[in-house]
């Protein structure tokens, strides 16, 4: 019982250790592509961005977007077994954030993150072996990356990317059989995809479907979508200006990057937070984002263009409840954290209190 309570909060140390540096990337990312955005025109290939330095900002905001999976997945890496394990961990979050493998399939954030647990603690074991002291001092720089790669890398490639392929393409399918009399059911199950990992197989999946749909000329779908994609990164920035006591002074910066995140349509805005907090982001997210898709499903909203947030507002048919289903979806999903979230004097609280609890069983 004890090495099970070791492990989860040595994982949450490393989640948080990830997470804080992480964020500056999230931050730099989010706002310079908000920016570069809001001057765009929504085209049928998205928002078009024709000033050569807005493009060239956004390509800066892209990189930090590019940096910020691999920057958690490596610094959690780094919490559980420390340096020889931060770069196995950056690769394999790399890797776990672009498509890879014969079906090109990539897991996102969630995915990144069980990827730098594992090199973390694989790393830490290597790191027990016991070699020729002449070995032993290439060990953090040579061997112990390389063979952690390696070894993590081809395991991830070969063993866990196929049955989430063909589980995506399995999705698909059913999809394409919930038109029709099933709006409202597709709608929840296409907001709830959205928000379940943020930019990962599940959110791709709901975006090809969508987009598959809009090449014939059906763009409900596409709004649910594209209501979804807001909804996680405003229901944050509405939650931390909300409880200001069950955030770091971190996370309240962060909540505004992610308010500019959600008028552009960027998901990826909650990721920290649900990093950070995964057991109770996550399943508000989840909700609010399905309410929000069943309210355009149900309300006939169409977004022409495959992109999302309010920015693309002017390209939709159903503008008004377009609007209300991404307020009333992040207002849900905030209220639950309201609700479900703890303040931070009470979490240091309770901490203490185990503490205390576990000298006393000691001292028996």
């Amino acid at each position: 019982m004890k090495k099970e309570n070791k492990f989860f909060k040595d994982v949450q140390k490393a989640f948080n250790t990830g997470v804080s540096f992480m964020l500056p990337s999230v931050v730099v990312g989010g706002i310079f592509l908000a920016v570069a955005l809001a001057t765009g025109t929504a085209t049928d290939a998205g928002m078009e961005i024709t000033s050569p330095f807005m493009q060239n900002l956004n390509d800066l905001g892209a990189a930090g977007f590019a940096m910020m999976i691999p920057l958690l997945s490596g610094y959690i890496a780094h919490s559980l077994a420390g340096k020889p394990g931060l770069v196995p961990g950056m690769i394999l979050g790399f890797v776990a954030n672009n498509p890879i493998g014969t079906g090109q399939v990539k897991t996102g954030f969630l995915g990144a993150m069980i990827m730098g647990v594992a090199a973390g603690y694989f790393v830490r074991w290597c790191k027990t072996w016991k070699v020729p002291a002449t070995i032993r001092t290439i060990m953090p720089i040579l061997i112990v990356p390389v063979v952690s790669t390696f070894v993590l890398g081809m395991f991830y490639i070969y063993v866990i990317s196929i049955p989430i392929g063909a589980a995506m393409d399995w999705l698909v399918q059913v999809l394409g059989q919930m038109q029709g009399g099933s709006a409202i059911l597709l709608g929840v199950i296409i907001g709830a995809m959205t928000a379940i990992d943020m930019g990962g197989p599940i959110n791709k999946t709901a975006t090809a479907f969508t987009l598959a749909l809009m090449a014939e000329g059906v763009y409900g779908p596409n709004g649910a979508h594209r209501i979804a994609c807001a909804i996680p990164p405003l229901a944050l920035a509405m939650s931390t200006f909300i409880d200001r006591k069950k955030y770091t002074s971190e996370d309240k910066d962060l909540g505004i990057s992610s308010f500019f995140m959600s008028l552009i349509g960027i998901t990826e805005g909650a990721i920290p937070f649900a990093a950070k907090d995964i057991k109770r982001v996550l399943p508000a997210i989840i909700i609010g984002s399905a309410v929000g898709g069943a309210i355009g499903m149900a309300t006939g909203v169409e977004a022409l263009v495959p992109h999302g947030g309010f920015i693309i507002l002017p390209v939709v048919n159903g503008k008004v409840w377009y609007a209300i289903a991404i307020i009333v979806g992040a207002a849900i999903s905030a209220a639950i954290l309201h609700f479900t979230k703890p303040s931070l004097v009470d979490e240091k609280t309770k901490v203490k209190k185990e503490e205390t609890n576990k000298q006393i069983e000691v001292a028996k």
